[in-house]
């Protein structure tokens, strides 16, 4: 018996799997997110799921996880998908009763993307004629969740018990509100969504309740307060897969001459320390290779000025902004617009305004990787492009775990989610 994972992306959903010790089978098209998944060891076909045979799985298929491709539906694209929604509605209810009008319906589709909502609903159908699967878990941005409802109304049909409804990934220790439009299914256990593990403010331990931790921040996420982790990383282009910084516009500032004249120690704080050098700070500060992951962040020594960070979400003027002490807003990638950066505000005690702030810092894959609750050593394959692409699309493996856990009979081990190297 397998568990079929349908558009299963670098691995979110996998990944929580393998901490749960489940194995599952993907399904993906992208040759960087495939390539990435085997430098984990994950089993995957690469196959265009809209093309691919159930037939393989019919009789062996526990469970179906599917996270189609948002892009299409997504606030950070042109949503399209919202205009496709009554093609994607009559494609879910043709392939329900085994009637397959895609070809038709993609002709009138704006997003040739949009239908691939659709998709799970032929895998399910086949699959229900064996009596499977025994549980279903998707996945989509909060617009698609009138598609789950009338999903959830035809395995109803099937003896399913359903639950449809829109999750705060902050609420399940993510360090990042990530809102996502969830449905689970299961033939022999109730459906319903795991209670939350975490809360805006933390609420303690009650006769009503087990309590619940305060959101996990960027600062904790990312081990910063510790001796050797302490601000953002500064990183220069190129990657793995060889190819420019992802998104050109911005500027990476590095303090090359404050290594180099080895000026620069470990610290606990959680702000930056720059010497009063006026305009010129910038200029003299160019790209540089990839700091090691273990090494002492940079701070500067003499008359200090200090700074808070926070990550801006995009080049948007309603760019969502969070300081490191909360988590992170929604991130996605793969348009100019949509880089995440980090960028520096003088302390209220020190807003003197006699000394410019540093330049904007760009997210690395490293840490996005983490603010998605991957691990520090999950090997992305790809240049830095491909590398954000396959990030901002993934599951949290984190909301994964919480969301599998149950269907598999298996206890998620707070402890399981190590984030920070």
């Amino acid at each position: 018996m397998i568990v079929l994972d349908l558009f299963a992306g670098p691995g979110g959903w996998s990944h929580a799997l393998a901490v749960l010790g489940v194995r599952d089978i993907g399904l993906e098209w992208d040759e960087w997110a495939c390539k990435t998944r085997a430098a984990q060891g994950q089993l995957t076909i690469r196959t265009d799921v809209a093309m691919y045979p159930v037939w393989p799985f019919l009789g062996k298929t526990c469970g179906l996880i599917a996270s189609p491709p948002c892009q299409a539906w997504s606030m950070a694209g042109k949503r399209l998908g919202l205009l496709d929604q009554p093609l994607v509605h009559q494609a879910v209810a043709d392939l329900a009763t085994g009637r397959d009008t895609r070809e038709q319906l993609l002709a009138s589709c704006r997003d040739e993307r949009s239908l691939l909502a659709a998709e799970p609903m032929r895998y399910l159908h086949a699959l229900h004629q064996h009596g499977q699967p025994e549980w279903v878990a998707m996945e989509e941005v909060p617009d698609v969740l009138p598609l789950w409802r009338q999903y959830s109304a035809i395995l109803r049909g099937w003896g399913y018990s359903v639950w449809t409804g829109i999750l705060n990934t902050a609420d399940y220790g993510v360090p990042q509100t990530r809102r996502r439009a969830i449905l689970l299914a299961s033939r022999t256990r109730t459906a319903e969504p795991p209670p939350p593990t975490h809360a805006k403010v933390a609420e303690p331990e009650s006769l009503f309740g087990p309590g619940r931790a305060q959101w996990v921040s960027m600062a904790e996420a990312l081990g910063w307060g510790a001796t050797d982790r302490p601000v953002p990383t500064v990183c220069a282009g190129g990657g793995p897969g060889g190819g420019p910084e992802p998104f050109p516009s911005g500027s990476r500032k590095t303090l090359t001459d404050a290594r180099d004249r080895g000026t620069w120690k470990p610290q606990s704080d959680l702000v930056l320390q720059s010497r009063r050098e006026g305009a010129g700070w910038s200029a003299r500060h160019g790209a540089r290779e990839n700091r090691p992951a273990d090494a002492p962040a940079p701070t500067f020594t003499g008359e200090a000025h200090r700074w808070s960070w926070s990550l801006r979400s995009n080049n948007q003027a309603n760019a969502t902004v969070r300081r490191f002490d909360e988590p992170a807003g929604t991130l996605f990638f793969g348009h100019r617009a949509n880089e995440c950066v980090w960028v520096a505000e003088p302390a209220p005690s020190d807003a003197d305004g006699e000394q410019p702030a540093p330049e904007s810092i760009r997210i690395t894959a490293q840490e996005a990787g983490i603010l998605q609750t991957f691990p520090a050593d999950y090997r992305w394959a790809g240049n830095k492009g491909q590398q954000f692409s396959q990030i901002g699309n993934a599951v949290p493996p984190r909301l994964a775990a919480h969301l599998l856990a149950p269907h598999l009979n298996k206890t998620l081990n707070p402890n399981d989610f190590t984030l920070a190297a």
